[in-house]
């Protein structure tokens, strides 16, 4: 018995779910993939940890769960898929619902017939067009080649400094591993911030963190050329006019979906040049489906069309695409809110919905809040954490959150994530009922307990500013008074050292009297995530002062120079 063609161009995330999803659909379908590289399902998230020395073994880059290597021959005897590697998909003939092929080790053509095809193509690195960029030892990672290419710079000890261009999360990721195989690493930067999904202030936090690790960090540079000597790369010229020696460079400035295949083929492409599909991962033509980074997708909170090549959401898409191949309409991916998380050394940086600045260019009325505390409680060794929730100010619902730190942050922007999409609003996440136990949580996770900030900010109860606010204000003709509520051996081990009072939070309600007698006089209370600060608050609004705000996040959120 022979069942439905179904043919897939690509074999790297969707490409292999779509096939696979496909064979459990239907048992008799003739199901083949046509991969241009030598490899199949690569892990490629997983490349940087290869590079760093996470661990050894390649082909744990190319295995299941249970460590088999999926290559042409797993797929043929465990999936009953014809997986043809180093073959490229050349044309598409969409009237005869052929595509053109060719072995790219024998330079032989042929056609194979399809009832539906599906397009994963992927992504292809973007690359800056300056002079020099052909140059031995530049590369970007992208590919199986990229990370060999890599992994053998880390470790024949040969390159001494590198130089990572882009600070999105391949950059990040590629730079710590670069750093943890001993290796001088400077990270260029054309826009104003690190990891431009993080608010500024965010994103400032992390940066800070990265420069502690022995990383410098060129910001608003651009790559104005490579330089090199007898073929091999030497420097890199920024547009400031700067040139840092180097022996590696790393192009990570973002990807473009790999669309060319489709357009050529006549099928609609959309504003950010990935293949228009719709709910079902149906093209423009009914017979096919496209899916995994050579796609636009909707992002669910703004409505709009966006480019969103993650490794999950190129797996869901192939699953889609895979069963509706088979059954017609049948499984929808509806779209994304863009959740995405990256390790840096002992730090995480995570996000999903929008940010403060997302929202407000989609014409969001928004409220936003810090919180600045553990992951756990400290008997658990429990480690800070700080997180920015962005909420709609009519509705309360949840629009966005960032979180990032030495805690448990995939943790966090899992839990908002699932918050976002259900549609959740702060109301309904102050009485989350989430699992706890001291080695997991407070008894009031994090996650909750940034709901209670929202909602007391939302209520009037709590009247905050951000540090980014209190830093102007400190430059203003009248400067509010700052107000640190901390213990003095708090205050000797850092401060912020920029003209604040100290008097403990214990010993506030005695020592009223060395505040403004002018009970309209600014003042902003902190500690060190500002819970106390919050109390202090209370106590000097009862007793007749009418400006009195809380730094969010307290000192664990200040990203400027402290002192100490």
């Amino acid at each position: 018995m022979t069942g439905r063609k179904i043919l897939v161009i690509g074999g790297s995330a969707a490409g292999p779910k779509a096939a696979a999803r496909a064979r459990r659909m239907d048992e008799h379908a003739e199901v083949t993939i046509i991969q241009k590289s030598a490899y199949l399902s690569m892990a490629s998230c997983g490349y940087p940890y290869y590079i760093g020395g996470v661990f050894d073994d390649r082909n744990m880059l190319l295995c299941t769960p249970t460590g088999v290597v999926r290559d042409p021959e797993f797929y043929l005897k465990a999936k009953k898929i014809v997986a043809r590697v180093q073959t490229e998909a050349v044309a598409i003939d969409r009237e005869a619902k052929k595509v053109r092929v060719k072995d790219l080790k024998t330079s032989q053509e042929e056609e194979l017939s399809y009832d539906s095809l599906i397009l994963a193509t992927g992504a292809t690195p973007i690359r800056p067009p300056v002079p020099g960029n052909d140059l031995e030892g530049i590369t970007t990672l992208q590919s199986m080649e990229d990370a060999d290419f890599l992994r053998k710079a880390c470790d024949n000890k040969q390159v001494k400094k590198a130089v990572v261009i882009g600070a999105g999360l391949i950059g990040i990721e590629a730079c710590e591993a670069l750093r943890l195989s001993g290796i001088e690493t400077v990270i260029v930067e054309k826009a104003s911030q690190i990891l431009a999904f993080l608010d500024w202030k965010m994103a400032k936090l992390v940066e800070n963190y990265i420069r502690s690790q022995n990383i410098d960090v060129h910001l608003e540079n651009g790559v104005e050329a490579f330089l090199g000597e007898e073929g091999k790369l030497k420097a890199v010229k920024l547009s400031s006019g700067l040139e840092i020696a180097c022996d590696l460079a790393v192009v990570a400035v973002g990807v473009k979906p790999n669309s060319a295949l489709a357009q050529e083929a006549g099928l609609e492409i959309g504003k950010t040049g990935g293949v228009l599909v719709d709910d079902y991962m149906r093209t423009s033509d009914p017979d096919i489906f496209a899916a995994g980074d050579c796609i636009e997708v909707k992002n669910l909170l703004t409505d709009r069309k966006i480019h969103a090549p993650y490794g999950d959401l190129a797996n869901l898409e192939g699953r889609v695409a895979g069963e509706n191949a088979i059954v017609g309409k049948g499984a929808t991916f509806p779209g994304s809110i863009q959740t995405g998380i990256c390790k840096i050394f002992d730090y995480s940086a995570g996000t999903t919905g929008l940010s403060e600045k997302a929202a407000r260019q989609n014409g969001k009325d928004i409220v936003t809040v810090i919180n600045a505390s553990p992951d756990k409680p400290g008997f658990m060794t429990g480690r800070l954490l700080v997180s920015k929730m962005v909420a709609d100010r009519k509705t309360g619902r949840i629009l966005g959150a960032q979180c990032i730190g030495p805690g448990d942050v995939s943790k966090q922007i899992a839990i908002w994530a699932t918050a976002i999409k259900g549609g959740l609003s702060v109301e309904d996440m102050v009485n989350a009922d989430l699992p706890y136990a001291p080695p997991f949580s407070l008894a009031i996770d994090h996650s909750i307990a940034t709901a209670h900030l929202m909602q007391n900010k939302m209520a009037g109860r709590l009247k905050g500013v951000s540090v980014l606010e209190v830093h102007d204000k400190l430059k203003s003709e009248n400067p509010p008074l700052l107000l640190d509520v901390r213990g003095p051996d708090e205050y000797d081990e850092i401060r912020l050292g920029v003209g604040e009072v100290l008097i403990p939070l214990g010993v506030l309600r005695e020592r009223l009297e060395e505040l403004p007698k002018n009970k309209e006089k600014e003042i902003i209370c902190y500690c060190k995530i500002s819970l106390r600060g919050y109390e202090a608050a209370l106590v000097l609004e009862a007793n007749g002062w009418k400006n009195v705000r809380v730094m969010e996040g307290g000192i664990m959120a200040w990203p400027f120079p402290r002192e100490k």
